[in-house]
């Protein structure tokens, strides 16, 4: 019976689970670069061998000493500045109160000179103001008057906006129901129209010369602003000026304000209304002289009357 031959070579042992991934390994097993590791081991020889912990502890305490530090010296100089603003502060005021009590006797000065100023004009007006000078006072504001007229009342509309242009702004009616400074010139000028003899806004004498401007919001009257309600009083006869008013085509416009607006108007028939006279008034007077006749240009100049305004 024959053999086998025997198998001469020697077995090898079995690989390893992990044989793939001796690089994995080595990067496990050596996770800090030696040359990391020697730089670390030398760090912490020089900083005597503390641990990191009680380093960051430290850094951390330092940390705190210096911010409150700092907040200690803040203070101590808020404290130490603090009556020093607090004396400027009530320096500036004082001298805020002292400026404003100049002002306003400078202001009450100023009054009082208008006040005498327009006296004088006024006598003047009167004395110069020949046979028509009673009328011509009158006429110009320069006395107070009193007698029958209506009382008229114009007045924004409720919750109107009090920032934005009101009604008027532009050529058409497209805004809110603000009055405007167009809108008492045209009621003023309709009154004038429909036969007043003197009128007055918001106790504001109105004059030949007086103007009736807008500044912002406001509206002004010889430069003093008026708010609303604006209380027109007229001297007239106060049934037909009343009548003329309305029918008018001022009149109209103010209706149609408070249909299409919502501006509040009232017109009343006054069997008295007294208003001031004019608070500053400017006296002109002219005479001019008849020439002699013709001086070698066979022409001539009449004599001209005499003129007040």
């Amino acid at each position: 019976m024959s053999q086998q031959p025997p198998n001469r070579s020697t077995a090898s042992p079995p690989p390893r689970p992990d044989a793939s991934m001796s690089l994995l390994n080595n990067v496990m097993d050596h996770s800090l670069d030696e040359g990391y590791a020697e730089a670390a081991a030398r760090r912490d020889a020089e900083e005597g061998g503390l641990p990191r912990t009680l380093r960051a502890k430290l850094g951390l305490a330092a940390g705190l000493v210096l911010a409150a530090l700092v907040v200690t010296v803040g203070a101590a100089q808020a404290r130490i500045s603090a009556p020093v603003v607090a004396k400027e502060r009530e320096e500036l005021i004082d001298r805020i109160n002292s400026e404003s009590t100049t002002a306003d006797s400078l202001e009450r000065t100023v009054e009082k000179l208008r006040t005498e100023v327009g006296e004088r004009q006024r006598a003047a007006l009167r004395q110069h103001g020949g046979d028509q000078g009673e009328l011509v006072a009158l006429l110009s504001g320069a006395t107070p008057v009193h007698g029958p007229g209506v009382k008229l009342v114009v007045d924004d509309a409720k919750n109107s906006e009090s920032d934005g242009g009101g009604p008027r702004e532009s050529s058409s009616f497209s805004d809110t129901g603000r009055v405007r400074d167009r809108d008492m010139q045209r009621v003023v000028n309709g009154l004038w129209e429909s036969g007043a003899e003197a009128i007055a806004i918001n106790g504001q004498r109105l004059t030949s010369l007086s103007a009736i401007r807008a500044a912002g919001d406001a509206i002004l009257v010889d430069n003093r602003p008026l708010v609303p309600p604006y209380t027109v009083l007229a001297v007239g006869d106060g049934k037909k000026l009343s009548t003329a008013f309305q029918d008018s085509a001022d009149g109209q416009y103010l209706h149609s304000l408070q249909e299409s607006f919502g501006v509040r108007t009232s017109i009343s028939e006054q069997e008295e209304v007294r208003l001031p006279a004019a608070p500053s008034l400017i006296v002109r007077t002219a005479e001019p002289k008849a020439t002699d006749a013709g001086k070698g240009n066979g022409q001539s100049t009449a004599d001209s009357g005499k003129g007040t305004s």
